[in-house]
């Protein structure tokens, strides 16, 4: 991702990557140790995107655009918006409400219980975004049918006791490969440019 983005000139075709990882949590470089509370087993690895710590892992839709935002006419807000609305949209396709929450990044669903901020909110989709010579990299993650027992052990985006869920755990049973294409889709109707595959 670093090499493609660094290498990419103004005639490089912009890419998205659709992948899934082994477990794994990430720190973001505004990340704090502290709310790393116990990783146990799980490897850490610090990143170069924005945000907090989060985790990731098999069930999880991961999808990295490598965007040239100057070819597109966007800033990183835009593009955060239009991550959100792909996100948001490929849940529709499920009869899923995702929403947005003022000042959190990412996508939620309506979910009893909880405390403080987040109470009666659930997090399924986060974003964590750089940008580099004026293209994007890093990007967005997608709870299909994972453990998410991980979550518990870190607070996620730096919010103590924000729970995080996935489809599955929604009653939606879909195999994360039905997701992924469908995100791929409403990525590349948000993030169209005639160099985009």
């Amino acid at each position: 991702m670093r090499d493609f983005t660094r290498t990419r000139d103004a005639a490089t075709s912009d890419e998205i990557w659709l992948v899934e990882h082994p477990p794994v949590f990430t720190m973001g470089l505004a990340a704090r140790p502290d709310h790393l509370l116990a990783p146990g087993e799980i490897a850490v690895v610090a990143t170069e995107r924005g945000g907090q710590v989060t985790y990731h892992g098999p069930g999880q839709v991961i999808a990295y655009p490598l965007i040239d935002l100057r070819r597109l006419g966007i800033g990183v807000k835009e593009l955060v918006y239009r991550y959100e609305q792909a996100i948001i949209q490929t849940l529709e396709a499920w009869s899923v409400d995702g929403r947005r929450i003022a000042g959190a990044p990412g996508v939620f669903v309506a979910l009893e219980g909880g405390v403080g901020p987040f109470a009666g909110w659930a997090k399924i989709a986060a974003l964590g975004v750089r940008i580099m010579r004026g293209c994007s990299l890093h990007g967005l993650a997608v709870n299909v049918r994972m453990d998410l027992e991980p979550f518990d052990r870190i607070n996620p985006c730096g919010y103590p006791g924000l729970r995080s869920v996935d489809l599955a755990s929604l009653g939606v049973s879909v195999p994360p490969e039905a997701v992924a294409a469908r995100l791929g889709e409403r990525l590349v109707a948000h993030l169209r440019d005639d160099q985009l595959r």
